[in-house]
Formats: C-alpha cells, structure tokens, sequence
C-alpha cells in the first residue's frame, strides 16, 4: 500500500529525467507515473552515518524529489570504516555539507534540505511534518524513540533500520494498519545495558546492507508496489549470510499507537531513556562511586601516588590504545577478583567510562572500600593528556 495519495497533478519529467531514468522507465511496476511519484516525493534521512550514507545515495539516483538531512555531526576518521558518503578529505566537516555536497555531484535535479539540528521533542514534529517518509538511520536510544513517537503522532511511515556488530534489523512502522517501533519495544533499555557501536563494533558493510533495505522500502512506498515490511521485522546475520523474518502485530496496549494511547505529545526523550544533564556534583559522584579526571588521575601518578589502574576493555581495545593499567575485560573481572588489591586505591577505565562505571559499582559492591571511575576513559585522555593515544 502506497504511504500517500498521488498529488492531484504529477511533475513533468524533463528529457533529462527521461534519459537518466530509463531503466525504471521500462520497468512496468515503475514506468512513467511511478517516476513522476519519486519526483514527487518529500523524504527525510535522520542521520548521515553509516544507514544514511547508502540510504540518501540510493535515494537520490532514484529520483526523490525532495531528500530532507537531519544531522549536527561532524566527520571523524573512525567514521569512513562503513559511512562512504563521507572521504577523507571531509574529516573535521559537518556531515551535512560532505553528505550534501556528494547528493548534488549525483543528481543536481534533487531538492536538497539540510536540518543541522539535534532532533529533540521541541522540533521534531515541525521537522517531519513536512515529509512524507521518514527513515530512521539513527544509532540511539533517545532520538530512535523521538522519531517513532512522531511519526504516530503525525502519520509519517518510520523507515527502520538499525546496526550492531554483525547484525542488523529492518521494517516500516507506523503505518495505519501496522505496528510502530513501541510495539516491539514498549520501553528503552536502561542507560548503559546495550552497547553503541562506538563500545560494540559494527562490521563497515553492515549499514550498507540494512541502509540499501532502507531505501528499497521506501522506493515501494512511494510506488505503491510490492510487499512493503509492515508488520515484519527483517533480521540480517552477515556472518551467517541469514536473513530471518519476524511477524509483528499492532499492540493495543502499545503506549503510543493503542487503543488508548498515553503518549499523545512528545516527551523528553533524553530523560526517558535515563539520560538527565548532569549537575557538577552528580558528575563527581555517580551511583556512590567517585569520578576522577583525567587531569586529576595524571597529576596523581605524576606524584606517585601508589593506585591500582584497571582496564576493563578487550583486548583488541587494548592493542589500540593503551594509557596503562591491569587488563581485565569486563566479563572477567567477577572470575578475577583475587587479582584486584583491595587494599589500594582502584582506578577503573574503559574507552569512554560507561563500562568502567558499571564495574566500579560491582567491586564497591562486592566491598572494595576505594574504587573509582575514570571519566570520560581513553577517549578524554586523549584529548586532554597525551594527544599521541589513538582514539577508536
């Protein structure tokens, strides 16, 4: 079933548009009106990562009239592994001007709208209101939520797609007939439980699978053709090379799209997944357990202060990067406590300090009268102590 109703009256294609498009031309699911709907087409890609990046280009050289960007982001090296809209000329650029500037060089004709915003519950329904698609190439909790709830609330097909490791999800929600994101997950996972791909890893070509998925849906919902992923979830196992399908049916009981919705404004999305700015005192002290700078922690060992640093990466994170320390990975550290002094002061890092937080919450639990947590981990060393520590 088509997302929208044809407008009244189609746009004209161009002999130029008849040139490029000739091979959707002769396609008799496609040919002339079906070219003219693309045209036609209002499209936003939330996100220019590793899902936009093939997502907008395919969109694009299909002919979308209209390709709305939603990103605030800028390029980063460790971003070119799996987001190929971007090259390494673009590191330090906004991903909306890299992005935009590689959509132009393949199809000038596009309409293209960049939203260098944050997507928040303050703008998001004025942004999406003027699509007619939404797709979903976003990588978090907060704004994955955000865009769902808005396209029940406006009655926008929400284009799914997500990534992680070696595995990845594809469907179309909120339809009128269909179930939406909320559906399957009614509530977020708490902060920290589910790692990022920053923390977990995503094999590069992974996006492009799931993104071109992406783009083929919303192709069929604009054409009206096809079977459309209403009501089934694709998972995608790229080591296996399996692709497995899951029904899914509308809950009555889901709080956005049900019978008797309690979600019927969009809410702060940040604080519904556990994620509340911080205060400077909070930051000091999370769970009970003290933070310590990096700052802090080098003058320390400057000093020689007699401290325990643990690292609780992998090992491969630690042939990347290593500011020193005893190694052991986070699922080992209840197997390995006898090798933790709990007579010194302990020091937990991690990459970024979420899993480092979580292990010094389990030895203070486990009572070890001295644990603290470096904020910010590698990453923040690096910036801000020794710039020659690779960043990943």
């Amino acid at each position: 079933m088509a997302a929208t109703s044809s407008p009244i009256q189609l746009p004209e294609l161009s002999q130029a548009d008849l040139a490029r498009y000739s091979r959707h031309l002769i396609l008799p699911e496609v040919g002339m009106e079906g070219q003219q709907k693309l045209k036609a087409a209002r499209v936003l890609c939330v996100g220019t990562g590793g899902l936009g990046s093939p997502l907008a280009l395919y969109l694009a050289a299909a002919g979308i009239g209209t390709l709305g960007l939603v990103d605030f982001d800028v390029v980063d090296a460790s971003n070119l592994q799996r987001q190929i809209i971007h090259s390494t000329k673009d590191v330090g650029r906004k991903k909306l001007d890299s992005a935009g500037d590689k959509l132009l060089a393949l199809n000038p004709a596009l309409n293209l709208v960049k939203h260098e915003v944050m997507l928040s519950s303050a703008n998001a329904l004025e942004i999406l209101r003027g699509y007619d698609i939404v797709a979903d190439g976003t990588d978090n909790f907060p704004t994955r939520y955000l865009v769902n709830d808005a396209c029940v609330l406006l009655g926008k097909p929400n284009v799914y797609g997500s990534v992680f490791r070696f595995e990845g999800q594809a469907s179309v929600f909120a339809t009128r007939e269909g179930p939406c994101y909320r559906c399957l997950y009614p509530e977020p996972p708490p902060p920290g439980l589910v790692p990022n791909c920053a923390e977990g890893g995503v094999l590069g070509i992974l996006p492009g699978m799931v993104g071109i998925i992406q783009a083929t849906e919303v192709i069929k919902l604009i054409l009206g053709k096809g079977e459309p992923l209403v009501g089934r979830l694709l998972l995608v196992d790229a080591l296996a090379m399996r692709f497995r399908e899951l029904k899914l049916r509308k809950n009555p009981a889901c709080p956005v799209c049900g019978e008797h919705p309690t979600v019927t404004e969009l809410i702060d999305y940040q604080q519904f997944c556990g994620i509340t700015p911080e205060t400077a005192q909070e930051k000091s002290l999370k769970n009970g357990i003290p933070q310590i700078s990096v700052t802090e922690l080098k003058q320390r060992l400057d000093a020689g202060d007699d401290l325990f640093i643990l690292d609780v990466r992998e090992p491969y994170e630690y042939q990347i990067a290593n500011i020193g320390g005893k190694l052991i990975p986070q699922n080992e550290v209840p197997q390995r406590l006898a090798e933790i002094d709990r007579n010194r002061e302990i020091i937990v890092h991690c990459r970024s300090g979420a899993r480092s937080q979580r292990i010094a919450e389990f030895l203070a639990a486990q009572g070890y009268p001295n644990v603290k947590n470096l904020a910010g981990g590698v990453l923040a060393w690096a910036d801000q102590i020794d710039p020659k520590v690779q960043k990943y």
